[in-house]
């Protein structure tokens, strides 16, 4: 099955052909039908959708200019604590975005993330998520670079075209680092090596990420407009939550890292008589990585100019010419 955006950016690209008059008759992609709802595209797909923006970008004219704003809302985690999608730890989160309007239909963008994560066993109802009794939070900061494309014209001060729906996806990157709490502290688990990582061999803790959304925007005023947005972050790697293959030998891993790296690698011995920490033994899912997200609300304050209003003269009728008729 495609992916969403590649199929997206054809779209894009044949519906404004149509309406510049560039192209009269194109047949789509049957994929059309049933766009995947899959996040995650590959690089080629990405650069395919990239090339279309550009060249469209430069065939249509309108509005330019550059607009800045701050969004404020929720952010959540998705990855192997919270495989469910639950909603039951969502933290704040804050966005800046700094846009370049192209024209009335593309935007390139900077976004500026912040979030809070967290995720528990404890929450699940999964009799194995909850005797492996792991959990993390983490701050997470991230930039993207995106691509925007408006449904509907739009045009800042418009009586008529002030509001659109959008959508956009762009690459960018990500810092976290995952904590879990033991004995009243917060503790870093990345260097401890919780899944029998090498010394020196741990996982980064800044990776890239795939960013892409949904969102709304419409005038308040001439210049101030309001935006909200549903984006996510597909990850290139499964160690956000510090969970992700199997267990360690903790006998091995106390030898090399000390106590607390084994006591936070196996918690299970904290609610069940039996530890479940066998070697080999599965602590996460490797097949599938982690992701997170997040639901925005702000105003945006265009800095470009205005287009003025185009006014149209009263018809009035042309009188009729007099013919002057010369008399010898």
């Amino acid at each position: 099955m495609r992916c969403i955006f590649a199929d997206v950016s054809l779209f894009i690209s044949y519906k404004c052909m149509v309406e510049n008059n560039i192209l009269s008759k194109a047949r789509l992609s049957p994929t059309f039908a049933a766009l995947s709802t899959r996040p995650v595209c590959r690089m080629k797909k990405i650069a395919l959708f990239l090339t279309c923006f550009l060249c469209l970008a430069g065939i249509l004219h309108g509005q330019r200019g550059p607009e800045i704003g701050l969004m404020l809302g929720a952010s959540n985690y998705f990855g192997d604590i919270n495989p469910n999608y639950s909603l039951k730890r969502i933290g704040p989160a804050g966005v800046f975005i700094a846009r370049y309007n192209f024209n009335n239909r593309f935007c390139f963008k900077f976004a500026g993330s912040y979030g809070r994560l967290r995720g528990l066993d404890s929450d699940s109802e999964n009799a194995f998520q909850r005797a492996r009794n792991l959990s993390f939070r983490s701050g997470v900061v991230d930039a993207s670079l995106q691509l925007e494309f408006n449904f509907f014209p739009y045009i800042h001060g418009s009586s008529q075209d002030f509001y659109t729906p959008y959508i956009f996806v762009g690459l960018g990157a990500y810092f976290s680092n995952p904590k879990a709490e033991f004995n009243g502290t917060w503790v870093a688990l990345q260097p401890l090596g919780t899944e029998g990582q090498p010394i020196g061999g741990e996982y980064p803790l800044a990776n890239p990420a795939l960013a892409y959304g949904i969102g709304f925007k419409t005038d308040i005023t001439p210049v101030w407009s309001l935006n909200v947005e549903l984006s996510g972050r597909a990850l290139f790697t499964d160690y956000l939550d510090d969970v992700s293959t199997v267990y360690p030998n903790l006998l091995q891993l106390q030898n090399t890292r000390g106590t607390l790296a084994a006591q936070l690698s196996d918690r299970s011995g904290e609610v069940v008589a039996e530890p479940i920490g066998q070697p080999g033994r599965q602590r996460g899912n490797s097949k599938n990585n982690d992701a997170y997200g997040f639901m925005t609300v702000g105003l945006v304050y265009y800095l470009g100019k205005l287009q003025c209003p185009v006014i149209s003269r009263p018809h009035v009728k042309e009188r009729p010419k007099i013919k002057h008729h010369h008399h010898r």
